[in-house]
């Protein structure tokens, strides 16, 4: 996989504590979830705010910044919890292969563009195959599937 990472400015850091609180408490903006995986080195649980993309039938995860911190984290772990605090659903989640992610990075931009346009590794919704497949290597997507 090719290393991207963008790193988020301050503000979208400050933006990012409130969605994600709110995702703890149930309350979704624009299809938002809260997602929690175990850190790879300390082994506490980190938070993080995610789009929750379904398509037929299987839930699907981006990382729009690339290879950061909770993609790293959820690759060593395996296992996620989704959800609200009070109603978490522990979930296998596995990594999808390159050639499977344009048509999910296709769905995903032309749903958030809006929201991750500014790092999404220059695509916009209009992008074509050749430039989806360039880019997939370098923006982690993850299939989530039920696991207890």
């Amino acid at each position: 996989m090719a290393t991207r990472y963008q790193t988020p400015t301050r503000t979208a850091r400050a933006a990012n504590v409130v969605v994600r609180w709110l995702a703890e408490l149930g309350i979704s903006i624009a299809g938002t979830r809260a997602l929690r995986v175990r850190g790879r080195k300390t082994g506490k649980l980190r938070a993080v705010v995610v789009n929750l993309l379904t398509v037929d039938g299987v839930d699907y995860v981006v990382s729009p910044r690339g290879d950061t911190q909770w993609a790293r984290n959820v690759r060593a772990a395996g296992v996620v919890d989704v959800g609200p605090r009070w109603r978490r659903e522990r979930v296998v989640i596995s990594e999808v292969a390159d050639d499977a992610k344009p048509e999910l990075l296709t769905r995903y931009l032309a749903r958030w563009y809006w929201q991750v346009k500014g790092y999404v590794g220059g695509l916009t919704p209009r992008s074509g195959d050749d430039e989806l497949r360039a880019a997939a290597p370098s923006i982690p997507v993850f299939a989530l599937g039920a696991g207890r």
